[in-house]
C-alpha cells in the first residue's frame, strides 16, 4: 500500500487506464471475430461492413497509444484476407 499521496493518485489513474485500455482491446477482439463469424458465413457484404467497423477500432487503439502501430497491421491485414478470401 502506498504511503505517499502522489502514489496513491498514481495507482487511481493507473487503474483508470487499466480500465479503458481492456476496454478498448475487448472492442477489437470482439470486431474482429465478428468478421470472422460473417466470413464463415460467406456473407461478403455483411463481412465488408464489419471490416471497415473493425479498421476503425483498430485505428483508433494504434493512435491511443493502446496497441503497438505493428500489432494494429497485422491485425488489419488478416481480416482483409479474411474477407478477401470470399469476395466474388
Amino acid at each position: 500500500m502506498a504511503n505517499i499521496k502522489s502514489q496513491e493518485k498514481r495507482n487511481r489513474t493507473n487503474e483508470k487506464a487499466r480500465m479503458r485500455n481492456a476496454s478498448a482491446k475487448s472492442a477489437v477482439r470482439t470486431a474482429i471475430k465478428k468478421v470472422r463469424k460473417a466470413v464463415e458465413g460467406k456473407d461478403y457484404e455483411l463481412a465488408n461492413k464489419l471490416m471497415q467497423e473493425a479498421y476503425r477500432l483498430i485505428d483508433k487503439s494504434v493512435s491511443d497509444g493502446i496497441q503497438h502501430q505493428n500489432t494494429g497491421a497485422r491485425q488489419k491485414a488478416e481480416i482483409a484476407n479474411l474477407v478477401n478470401s470470399i469476395a466474388k
